[in-house]
């Protein structure tokens, strides 16, 4: 058990990457989880950054605490049904792992925040720029946060992957420029500027949306995933 009296430690684990100011922005979400002082949070990467799950989440567990491992990744795929999943099964009733941040109707929120932010307006034709999985729950889940934007655009929204899935984000805008004369915005579905946000810049789009960000929609849903596997951690049938 975690020492009496304290919440289970949020480990909150992102992909990882080259480009600073994406790492900038997993450090002011971690900041901003720690800012709330309702549990104490520490940061892992699933890939290209150390140190990684495996090593802070037994780290973690040797030292008697009891784990909620938080992946700050968009969609399910192979990082969280493999490698997240992999390094919380070799720690049963010590550490548990919630699903991907999204779908969230937070996320929706922010997405539509962005949106008004770059300056879309009523009859753009909006294209939901995601990273992409092979794995068809990841597609999936972008379909239903596709739709949750929809309802908040108030029109259909269209869905591009950076790699694995289809349609390409490149298909779908070439689509989109072939079914209206008006603007096509893309809309990022990512956490943070990278390598597939810069890929998105190239596309010449008449408008690319900031990825969301260490916003406050980003830390509620954070929050959110974290509370719904405390109890179960807690309870002493898991």
């Amino acid at each position: 058990m975690s020492p009496a009296g304290t919440d289970p430690v949020l480990l909150l684990c992102a992909h990882g990457t080259d480009d600073p100011e994406g790492r900038r922005v997993f450090e002011r979400l971690c900041t901003r989880v720690a800012e709330t002082g309702r549990v104490r949070v520490e940061p892992t990467w699933v890939d290209v950054q150390h140190p990684q799950v495996e090593e802070v989440l037994g780290r973690l567990v040797a030292a008697g605490e009891q784990v909620v491992l938080v992946p700050a990744l968009l969609s399910a795929g192979y990082h969280t049904q493999v490698d997240i999943a992999d390094a919380v099964a070799a720690h049963p009733g010590r550490a548990v792992a919630t699903g991907a941040l999204g779908p969230h109707p937070r996320l929706a929120d922010l997405l539509h925040r962005r949106l008004g932010e770059a300056g879309a307006r009523p009859g753009d034709t909006v294209v939901l720029a995601a990273a992409g999985s092979s794995r068809v729950e990841a597609s999936r889940a972008v379909e239903e946060t596709a739709g949750l934007l929809a309802a908040r655009w108030g029109a259909p929204v269209r869905i591009g992957y950076g790699s694995a899935a289809r349609p390409s984000v490149t298909e779908a805008v070439r689509e989109a420029r072939a079914e209206t004369s008006g603007r096509v915005v893309l809309a990022s579905y990512l956490l943070a500027p990278g390598f597939f946000h810069d890929r998105l810049v190239a596309q010449g789009t008449d408008l690319v949306t900031a990825p969301l960000g260490a916003e406050a929609e980003v830390l509620d849903v954070v929050l959110d995933r974290y509370r719904s596997a405390v109890d179960p951690l807690r309870s002493p049938n898991s």
